[in-house]
């Protein structure tokens, strides 16, 4: 999932360099936390957070074989 996140973001921003991509995961669920640099912030969301859904839409359909419920939350 780590991968997925980080190929997707790094194609979206204009600093593919500062995209960092972190995978924590518990028993319930993994988080993926996506940090990318602050110019860039507004490209990975989008226009009412329609990139960041569908980023989120592909990775929840991805873990789908996995059966864990994954969280992924962008930060700065």
């Amino acid at each position: 999932m780590k991968e997925l996140v980080e190929i997707i973001a790094k194609s979206l921003v204009d600093h593919p360099d500062e995209v960092v991509v972190t995978e924590k995961e518990n028993e319930k669920a993994i988080i993926i936390e996506l940090r990318v640099a602050s110019d860039d912030m507004g490209k990975v969301i989008g226009k009412q957070g329609r990139i960041a859904k569908s980023i989120r839409t592909v990775v929840k359909a991805a873990a789908t074989k996995d059966d864990k419920k994954v969280v992924v939350d962008i930060l700065q």
